[in-house]
């Protein structure tokens, strides 16, 4: 999908007039749509033309739905059979174990993709009618609510801006906000939330994306507000009320590319906890990157169940297998391995501060989209070291743990023990 995307957006019908596109461009641009990151190396809304940005927005669909449900949709689309070998890729692909009802699952990921979008496109509607005009405003509205859903970052405002431009709007950053998050969570989680409407039924994996998502949107809203507030250059500059609501946005965009306030700008303290928002992501299965807030509230269970003395990690009354605490130990410690090593990378190769370099490596691991500024800037080695971070961001998480899973040998003897220090 990124070959053939970057192919398409290498047509000279594909970029506006006046405007050239060289193949680095358009590989970068193209990973980063299906990959859902939105780091871009050019203007989304002055260098496409309308063709190029439909394109874009293709590969943003497709790369949110995951390759095996697309594929899945295909299948029906053509009424082709769906055989066992493609049912367990996508339940294995969407965090689903059983078999039976995938290909129902599967539309009703469709159905809610589309009325969630639709949805979204209509509200933003009522604004971009007014700013942009009739015909404009749609496409704009329907491209900003897709992008958001998938937490792309994608934007058609010019300049680099994202939404900086209209962070007093409050229908355009709150609708962007809930597109954002609700992508983020996943089908399975809205689901089983639909399914028990009770949070003590529950499984315990929608328990902790919840718990922990609202956590860190909080405490992230918290740390935004406090550290920010005397910066006339983020949100030291905007009203009262809309400070509340441009912090809370921060907080949830760690997911997404978005953002209201100029990243450069922030203090250094708030970009490095800027990037342990992004390291961590979004659910498990949804179109938001990182190492997954699974993962992470796993592993937090773990340490808090060995700060309490206990032989086994607990989680609402839920004993967590030690299998599954490995794996999340592996994914944690291997994605932290690699965005060190891109980091380092990046600061051989590029004429930037250390900071910025880490803040990209992440930011495209966690294939979120935030930047200081340097994306446009990197050098064409600098360009395919990003791009397969993105791509690592994207699949590496996915392939490792379900990789993790098909290794799992249980031996018929063991080692002898011995003791290691701790501390």
């Amino acid at each position: 999908m990124i070959l053939i995307g970057a192919a398409l957006l290498c047509l000279p019908a594909s970029t506006a007039p006046g405007r050239s596109t060289t193949i680095f461009d358009a590989l970068f641009t193209a990973a980063s749509a299906v990959c859902l990151t939105g780091l871009v190396v050019v203007d989304t809304g002055t260098h496409w033309s309308l063709f190029g940005q439909v394109l874009i927005l293709a590969l943003i669909q497709v790369g949110g739905f995951g390759f095996m449900t697309s594929a899945t949709l295909l299948f029906l689309l053509f009424r082709q059979r769906i055989g066992l070998r493609e049912r367990l890729l996508v339940g294995e692909a969407i965090g689903v174990t059983a078999t039976g009802g995938l290909v129902r699952l599967v539309r009703h990921m469709a159905l809610l993709t589309v009325v969630v979008e639709g949805a979204g496109a209509l509200v933003l509607l009522t604004r971009f009618s007014a700013l942009e005009g009739g015909g404009r405003g749609l496409w704009v509205a329907v491209f900003h609510s897709v992008s958001a859903f998938n937490n792309a970052g994608f934007d058609l405002f010019g300049g680099f801006s994202s939404l900086t431009g209209l962070r007093g709007d409050m229908v355009v950053v709150v609708v962007t906000g809930v597109l954002l998050v609700t992508g983020g969570l996943s089908y399975v989680v809205l689901a089983d939330i639909r399914r028990e409407r009770s949070f003590i039924r529950l499984s315990l994996d929608t328990k902790l994306v919840l718990v922990t998502s609202v956590v860190l949107l909080l405490l992230g809203a918290l740390v935004y507000l406090v550290a920010e507030r005397g910066n006339e250059g983020t949100l030291g500059s905007i009203p009262g009320p809309e400070r509340l609501v441009c912090a809370v946005f921060q907080s949830a965009t760690r997911t997404a590319g978005f953002t209201t306030v100029r990243i450069g700008e922030m203090h250094d303290y708030t970009l490095l906890f800027t990037m342990i928002l992004m390291f961590i992501g979004g659910a498990a299965g949804s179109t938001a990157g990182g190492i997954k807030v699974n993962t992470f509230g796993l592993l937090v269970a773990t340490v808090i169940s060995t700060l309490r003395g206990r032989t086994q990690a607990i989680a609402y009354g839920r004993e967590i297998g030690v299998e599954q605490v490995r794996r999340a130990l592996a994914v944690g410690v291997l994605a932290l391995a690699f965005v060190i090593g891109v980091s380092l990378l990046l600061a051989v190769i590029e004429d930037a501060d250390i900071l910025s370099v880490m803040f990209e490596a992440i930011s495209a691991f966690g294939t979120v989209g935030l930047s200081m500024g340097i994306t446009p800037y990197l050098s064409t080695a600098g360009r395919l070291i990003v791009i397969v971070a993105m791509f690592a961001g994207r699949l590496g998480p996915l392939y490792l743990a379900l990789a993790l899973m098909q290794r799992l040998r249980h031996r018929e003897y063991r080692y002898p023990g011995e003791p290691v220090r701790i501390g």
